[in-house]
């Protein structure tokens, strides 16, 4: 085996630890012993139908055992597991596994009438996996999950002719800079380097399976991704969780109920959460403002954001409720890992978007040269080390994104910043134009191509403005044809037919002209303004 692979540790660890609890989900609580065994039964029905080296798995899931243990099933059997956003429409779920190449899909039961839609257009698919969720029965073009759970011989790892590999990979689907999803490829090897070389800093410098076995001695740290497993920041912080010999609570209510998970947290002394910045701390913050003196949190040691602001106030009034905690505010993102990190304590606090740049960051401005701080100059975050293959079928991208500079591999994924005089970033956003709303990366391209196919709107634009529930708030911008008056309620829905809804605008206001410029561009930050006065905000 060349290097470190998940399904090698976890195997590992299920034998250190083998009647810790590795999962938890409301009363189903789900040992070492058998995380791994299940892990096995699913890995031996995707090959028994035919899966080869490296064909990908899609997650169809939302938060619960299922998710992880058909992700270690799919490293047991040297695939590819691919996340899917379950808020996608029918047309950007057949483009992403379409994408993929997805040979197999685990889903839970309340999709099967989305599939039933779109199964003849994804004919690759030969596997599908039914997790029951109480919404029907199983159909009879898929397998129970449960069948294939229980069906791992005992005490035997499911193990395919090809074997596993530190070069297997890992492929997460990202918004990426165009509004298209595209699939970053980490190879297993260097993203246990990134993420659990921050706790096993040899694993980074040799791969030596002793160094989990004598590190994974009793059971790890308690761990809760408040955020969807299907996204990064869900996912990676729980990937070291387990690797670590930890355990991953997840919640049961498929919508966020603030006060199940603060119970949770309670209850099972979750140590480890990660989130999403303000859009998931500031209603935390409402419930403990409510009942300070409701529940006990002192299990509660970190909680960990990426991926939207995370403002001081919000970290402020959380040390408030307990001064024993770490925030950790990093600056990450599915194709770059540790550009840079925020962290506060009782001791001290980093004001928002201030970051310090991580060991293997630099901020490099358009002539290829690094910023130099204090400049004022803004430049591109570039980070080293351990970075992602590229993006799957799509060279172009992939050489726009990983470039060798200075005889070094880097990932640029388009994070604009200036430097500080004291070396601290001041974030500008990702493509400048991005919005970022609940957490969710929406690009406006997407989104402004939907509203110009509405009859009557003639050219449109989406922008963000701040919002105190989703940090962004989409916005449509948009000129309508002459004599042609817009309801603005029917444009959402228009939108939202084609797209997730969470992509849809939350207004619609209209203006005389788009004013794009004689080269077709548009200037964004003159449109955002305008919304934001038009709407006070």
């Amino acid at each position: 085996m060349s290097g470190w692979n998940f399904a090698e540790v976890w195997e590992l660890v299920a034998g250190q630890v083998p009647d810790a609890p590795a999962q938890i989900h409301g009363d189903q609580r789900v040992a070492w012993a058998d995380f791994d065994r299940r892990a096995d039964g699913v890995a031996r029905k995707l090959l028994d139908d035919g899966a080869q080296e490296q064909d990908k798995v899609a997650q169809y899931l939302y938060n619960g055992p299922e998710y992880l243990e058909s992700v270690f099933a799919a490293f047991k059997a040297g695939l590819v597991p691919i996340n899917t956003n379950y808020r996608y429409a029918d047309n950007e779920l057949v483009y992403l596994w379409d994408n993929a190449d997805a040979v197999a899909v685990v889903f839970h039961g309340t999709f099967v009438d989305t599939i039933e839609r779109i199964r003849s257009l994804v004919p690759r698919v030969k596997t599908w996996l039914w997790v029951d969720d109480g919404s029907g029965p199983c159909p009879e073009w898929a397998t129970p999950y449960e069948d294939a759970a229980a069906s791992a011989e005992p005490g035997v790892h499911t193990v395919a002719p090809w074997g596993r590999s530190g070069d297997h990979l890992l492929m997460t689907y990202t918004g990426g800079t165009t509004g298209m999803p595209k699939g970053v490829m980490w190879r297993q090897d260097d993203l246990f380097r990134s993420l659990v070389g921050t706790f096993f800093p040899e694993a980074r410098e040799r791969h030596d399976l002793d160094i989990i076995r004598n590190g994974v001695t009793n059971p790890g740290p308690v761990g809760m991704p408040a955020c969807p497993l299907m996204h990064g920041t869900g996912c990676y912080t729980q990937l070291i969780i387990l690797s670590i010999g930890g355990c991953t609570v997840t919640l049961t209510n498929r919508k966020l109920d603030w006060v199940e998970l603060l119970d949770t947290v309670e209850r099972e002394k979750v140590q480890q959460i990660a989130l999403v910045g303000d859009t998931f701390s500031k209603p935390i913050l409402d419930q403990l403002d409510a009942h300070p003196d409701r529940w006990d949190l002192s299990s509660l040691f970190m909680i960990a954001s990426s991926g939207v602001m995370w403002s001081e106030d919000s970290k402020q009034r959380l040390l408030a409720h307990h001064p024993g905690l770490i925030l950790v505010d990093a600056f990450s993102s599915s194709e770059a890992i540790g550009m840079g990190q925020s962290i506060s304590s009782a001791g001290g606090t980093s004001h928002t978007a201030k970051f310090s740049l991580g060991d293997t960051s630099r901020v490099i401005d358009d002539a290829g040269h690094d910023v130099t701080p204090g400049s004022g100059e803004i430049g591109r975050v570039a980070v080293r080390g351990y970075v992602p293959v590229g993006y799957y079928k799509d060279p172009e991208k992939s050489a726009a994104t990983f470039l060798t500079i200075d005889g070094e591999r880097y990932s640029m994924p388009g994070d604009y910043a200036m430097v500080e005089a004291d070396g601290a970033l001041t974030l500008l956003g990702r493509g400048s134009v991005c919005i970022n709303t609940g957490g969710e990366k929406v690009f406006p391209e997407e989104v402004e191509e939907v509203l110009k196919t509405y009859p009557g709107i003639r050219d449109a634009v989406a922008v963000g403005v701040p919002d105190d529930t989703y940090g962004e708030a989409i916005t449509a911008v948009v000129e309508a044809e002459v004599g042609q008056s817009l309801d603005e309620a029917k444009v959402i829905d228009h939108v939202k037919s084609q797209l997730a809804a969470y992509k849809a605008p939350k207004r619609v206001l209209t203006v005389t002209t788009i004013g794009r410029g004689p080269n077709g561009k548009v200037d964004y930050k003159r449109l955002k303004q305008h919304a934001r006065d038009e709407l006070g905000v």
